[in-house]
């Protein structure tokens, strides 16, 4: 019998495996063995990649050859426990100490005995000023090519605001400067004060939820951040990038008064306005009662005087208008025209008797000519005009017969003949 026969009858008699293949079908029947769930978790937490991370170092305790370090988040209460070889702090520039502010290269690892995550250290290095500095000038040019720095986006401040929206540290100087000064300049000014925490990891995010309340409020007309300066890495929670752009979302004017001139931090980029102090924020986000008291002092000054000149002006107007002859004896006007009325009636009689005595010759003249052409004109100088009865005249001998009835016209009337047919002496042949 060959050794594959052997082995077969052995194969067949084993049971197959009834261990889940995915966590998914396991069951309280059929659970999986506890090394068989670490050794997963471990599979999978060691495919994780190394990743370098930020934050502060809250606590330190190096024993011999190992060094345990607590690293909390520079913006939110995490914390998270490292574990550093002693030579990977031997190549640290700096010593490190409660406080510091580090970036790390961490890679998870699981212990499957003790079921225990831990992360260990690759590299460590401490985050220098000069570095804090590079990293804020950075994200300023990146912000500053998205246009959030540009005036143009720039809210103007309300002229008199009614109630000022100040978000400050709780019971700070700067809180009481800005309300006390405030005050002295506008009496009748309210505040919707938000006291926050202005600097720690909880600043960004206590900060930003101050501002979109405050954002919100109806009555608010311009909110005011105020901090009385402090060391750079107190301010880095002003210069964190999400609160900038909360800052460039915020449809109320924003007033930054960090009072810290020799590092601006971002916010003073980005607000509507930037104070170099509380005091100075309070002293230019409301009037001066005493200044608006003289400036309205002085516009009623103004004004009077503008209505003096021109009642005077006007005045003199009236009085040359009333000078006028025209407004001084108005019956002139009327006078004026009569006799121009007068003047042209005498023109136009005139011009009229001529043109009737021009008429009146031209006719004389015609009615002479039409005399002088009339057949009485003719009979007057003894002619004579012989008609038959029925008025024919008679031009020729031919057209009366002998015997015949005749009137005679002359000068002095008519008269009847008779015709004859005799020729009378003397007449022409």
């Amino acid at each position: 019998m060959t050794s594959e026969g052997l082995r077969a009858p052995a194969d067949e008699a084993r049971p197959a495996s009834t261990v889940p293949a995915t966590a998914a079908e396991t069951s309280p029947d059929s659970p999986w063995p506890l090394h068989l769930l670490s050794e997963k978790l471990k599979a999978h937490i060691e495919r994780a990649p190394a990743a370098w991370v930020e934050g502060q170092v809250i606590e330190l305790n190096r024993r011999s050859s190992m060094c345990y370090i607590t690293l909390r988040d520079v913006d939110s209460e995490v914390s998270l426990s490292l574990s550093v070889y002693g030579t990977v702090m031997d190549r640290v520039s700096s010593p490190l100490e409660r406080g510091s502010r580090v970036v790390a290269r961490l890679k998870p690892d699981f212990w499957i005995k003790t079921g225990r995550l831990s992360m260990q250290t690759i590299d460590i290095r401490p985050v220098g000023i000069g570095d804090l500095l590079a990293r804020i000038e950075r994200l300023r040019q990146a912000l500053a090519a998205e246009g959030l720095f540009s005036a143009a986006r720039k809210k103007p401040l309300p002229l008199l605001p009614h109630r000022i929206g100040l978000i400050t540290g709780r019971n700070s100087d700067a809180m009481k400067d800005v309300m006390r000064n405030a005050a002295l300049r506008w009496p009748a000014v309210e505040f919707e004060v938000r006291e926050v925490a202005v600097q720690g990891v909880s600043s960004v995010a206590q900060v930003s939820a101050a501002l979109a309340e405050l954002d919100a409020h109806p009555l608010v007309d311009v909110i005011i951040i105020a901090r009385g300066g402090g060391a750079l890495e107190d301010l880095l929670p002003f210069s964190d990038e999400s609160l900038v752009r909360a800052v460039a979302r915020a449809a109320t004017p924003v007033v930054s008064a960090i009072g810290h001139e020799a590092d601006r931090p971002l916010l003073d980029e980005v607000a509507d306005l930037r104070a170099s102090t509380p005091t100075d924020a309070a002293k230019r986000v409301v009037p001066d009662v005493s200044e608006e008291l003289g400036r309205i002092a002085q516009a009623r000054a103004a004004l009077e005087r503008s209505i003096r000149v021109l009642v005077h002006r006007e005045s003199e107007s009236l009085a040359n208008l009333r000078s006028r002859p025209s407004l001084a004896r108005p019956e002139g006007m009327i006078d004026v025209r009569e006799a121009d009325v007068e003047r042209l009636r005498s023109r136009a009689r005139r011009s009229t008797s001529a043109a009737v005595d021009r008429e009146a010759d031209a006719v004389l003249h015609l009615r002479e000519r039409v005399r002088s052409l009339s057949p009485q004109k003719t009979l007057d100088r003894g002619y004579a005009v012989v008609q038959t009865p029925d008025g024919h005249v008679v031009r020729d001998p031919s057209e009366v017969e002998a015997g015949g009835a005749l009137r005679v016209r002359v000068a002095g009337g008519q008269f009847g003949v008779v015709a004859e047919d005799e020729p009378v002496p003397g007449a022409a042949s």
